[in-house]
């Protein structure tokens, strides 16, 4: 199983970016699917997770300006970050992990599969 992350790059402060994650060797669709982030000197933070029922789930400091969002049929999950800051700089990465279709938020750890990372990089 393959997770691909692309789309990050340099942006300045209140521009937007949109992430993609392709997947794979798997379906994501019984999948919960999410976008983690991990700036210089920091541990990895969730950012967005979309469920396998389609349930979506934002960390405090995106809400508002970011939107995780899914296809299924082109197995993938996207990440549209809009207003970016410059505390929104680190690598971006996505995971996924299978459901348990019952509305269980999943710690990183439970996430079995994960991209390599793409770059987001927010100057003033």
């Amino acid at each position: 199983v393959q997770l691909q992350a692309s789309g990050g790059g340099k942006v300045h402060a209140g521009g937007s970016l949109r992430l993609s994650c392709v997947v794979s060797g798997t379906t994501i669709r019984n999948n919960d699917m999410g976008w983690y982030r991990q700036a210089p000197g920091k541990s990895r933070e969730l950012v967005a997770t979309v469920l396998a029922d389609g349930k979506t789930v934002y960390n405090d400091p995106v809400k508002g300006r970011f939107t995780i969002s899914r296809d299924n049929a082109k197995n993938a999950v996207y990440l549209q970050m809009n207003n970016l800051k410059l505390e929104d700089t680190a690598v971006y990465y996505c995971a996924a992990g299978e459901s348990t279709w019952d509305g269980t938020l999943k710690m990183a750890h439970d996430y079995r599969y994960w991209g390599q990372g793409t770059q987001v990089t927010v100057s003033s």
